[in-house]
């Protein structure tokens, strides 16, 4: 896994992340999404306090509001 840095806006630091990270925790195969049910459980914490942060990161940072 590579390590993905978003740059940062005024006076904040740049975000890193490793690619790909929170799907070869849940198990989901590459180039497919990520199903909902897995996602659920990543959010509410039954995969771990690690995919929940990656989860929730996923959900507010790089998909953001809709």
């Amino acid at each position: 896994m590579k390590k993905v840095r978003l740059k940062a806006k005024a006076g904040q630091k740049p975000i890193e992340f490793k690619e790909g990270a929170l799907r070869k925790q849940l198990g989901a195969k590459a180039g497919e999404t990520i199903p909902a049910s897995k996602m659920a459980a990543a959010e509410s914490g039954a995969k771990g306090p690690l995919a929940k942060k990656r989860a929730l990161f996923k959900k507010n940072v790089l998909i953001g509001k809709k």
